[in-house]
Parts: structure tokens; C-alpha cells; sequence
């Protein structure tokens, strides 16, 4: 069965094709340089101008772009857009590793919440085999894929809302927030952009307050980052890393901030 499809990502755990990471590249292209001119495109993908063209009038139609005369832009809503294309299709298999090595702390029977990330999205095909669970979530890419599971399976799926936040399809905010708080779940799974020796971090502000209330509502709290985030700071910090009963990462993070793990008696697992 072909992959489905959320704004053009593919969200079901699919690879990504020549096209999505074509249409992909010219955007970032486009967020980083403002402008460019089709021929250039074509060449620089190797492709032909009538490929470039049909890119762009996907682009176009999702928003991302505007085509006019000799050229193409980028549209604002682009830098968004383009972080949550990139954020499902990079580091796939990474963050495979880290989701299956998360799965062995899921048992049969458990109620668990799961945060927007597309590193806890990968945990979800896992699901399956270790039902029944009760799974909450505020990321559409994950309802979606908990709802097509639910149907043949003992999973019962419990949708966070409130305001619906488009760079991150998902839902944010206060009432988001407050069924959050009226949870208590046996296990949290969330990550983040940053993590350094001590704590997690977030770049976006309105993201900190919902990710800090789905660790306080859980009895075991997992935090799964890919390598590529450690020893790094962002704006604001979500929670100190002691907080989390186990940091789940890759083989081969990076030996300096695994040692400062060590000394603080921060628990983690690479993941191989």
C-alpha cells in the first residue's frame, strides 16, 4: 500500500523518494536564499525544466512557494513548513534505532502520551504487537497513524486538543495543556531540538509549557534524542535531564557529553 501523505510528507514510515527529497531541497534552497530562477534548479538537480516546473506547482499549491514571471520565491510560512518536512524525513534511520530501543519499556496494558516529535512518531508501528494501550497524543501525523492501528487492534487512542498549530500539525496551547494535566499516564515519550549535559531544550517557547506538563503527568518519563542533538542549547529549557528515568540515544553520540552523563548519574542507553 502507497505511503499516506500529510502536506506532501510521507508519514507512515516510508523512505524518502528522489521527488520528496528534490521538492524538499529547492525549498530549503528557497528559505535560505529568498529567490532563484528554474534553469538554475534544473541544472543544479539535474533534471529537466518541465520536472522543475511540476516541483514548483506542487510547492505552489501547498503553500511553500510563488511562482512568477522567470522565477520562484519563497512564501513565509516557508521556514515552517520546510522544518517539518525535513524534521519526517531526516535522520530516519536514527531515530528508528532510538524509537525500537524505546519499545522495550512499553508493556501490554500501560496508558502512555507521546509528544509531536518525529522521533516518537517512529515508535508507533512498533505499537502493534504490544497492545492492548491506551496512547495519547496532540500530533495529527500520529493520530493518523494510531486510528488506522486502533482498527484492527486492542488500541485505544485518545486525541490531545486545543489549538491547532500548523508548523507543528499539532494541537498546543491552554486547553491542550489542561487535558494534559487531568492525566496521569504510566510512561511519557518525548524529545526535543537541544539537549546538553544537564538539560532539554526547545527553540519555540509555546512548545515548552505542553512537553513540561506531559512529563510531570507520567510515573516513567523517556527522553529519545538522536545523536545530532546532543550537546546542544537552545532558548528555553523544558526540564533538567535528571527529571527522566532513562535518555534513549544512538550508538556513537557524542563521548564528551556521555561522559558528563556519567559523572551527573544521568541514566541513558545508545541504541545501536
Amino acid at each position: 500500500m502507497a505511503a499516506r501523505r500529510l502536506r506532501g510528507v510521507p508519514v507512515k514510515g516510508a523512505q524518502e523518494t528522489s521527488k520528496d527529497k528534490r521538492q524538499r531541497m529547492i525549498t530549503e534552497r528557497l528559505v535560505a536564499e529568498g529567490s532563484c530562477v528554474p534553469h538554475d534548479l534544473a541544472d543544479e538537480f539535474g533534471v529537466s525544466l518541465m520536472t522543475i516546473h511540476r516541483d514548483l506547482d506542487d510547492l505552489e499549491r501547498r503553500g511553500l512557494v510563488r511562482k512568477y514571471h522567470g522565477g520562484v520565491t519563497a512564501l513565509p510560512s516557508s521556514i515552517f513548513e520546510s522544518q517539518l518536512s525535513y524534521r519526517m524525513v531526516s535522520r530516519v534511520k536514527e531515530k528508528q534505532a532510538v524509537a525500537r530501543a524505546a519499545l522495550h519499556y512499553v508493556e501490554p496494558g500501560m496508558s502512555m502520551v507521546l509528544d509531536d516529535s518525529t522521533t516518537t512518531f517512529q515508535m508507533i508501528s512498533g505499537l502493534a504487537e504490544l497492545t492492548p494501550l491506551h496512547v495519547a497524543t496532540s500530533f495529527l501525523p500520529a493520530l493518523r497513524q494510531l486510528a488506522d492501528l486502533a482498527a484492527d487492534h486492542d488500541l485505544t487512542v485518545l486525541g490531545l486538543g486545543g489549538m491547532y498549530d500548523l508548523p507543528h500539525d499539532s494541537f498546543v496551547g491552554m486547553q491542550c495543556i489542561e487535558q494534559v494535566e487531568a492525566m496521569h499516564a504510566d510512561a511519557v515519550f518525548i524529545s526535543t531540538s537541544a539537549v546538553s549535559t544537564k538539560s532539554a531544550f526547545h527553540r519555540e517557547e509555546r512548545m515548552v509549557a505542553l512537553k513540561r506538563a506531559m512529563v510531570a503527568g507520567a510515573t516513567r518519563k523517556y527522553l529519545l534524542v538522536d545523536r545530532e542533538k546532543l550537546g546542544q542549547v537552545a532558548l528555553h529549557r523544558i526540564v533538567p535531564l535528571d527529571v527522566f528515568d532513562l535518555v534513549i540515544t544512538n550508538a556513537g553520540a557524542n563521548p564528551e557529553v556521555l561522559a558528563a552523563w556519567d559523572k551527573a548519574g544521568i541514566p541513558y542507553e545508545c541504541a545501536e
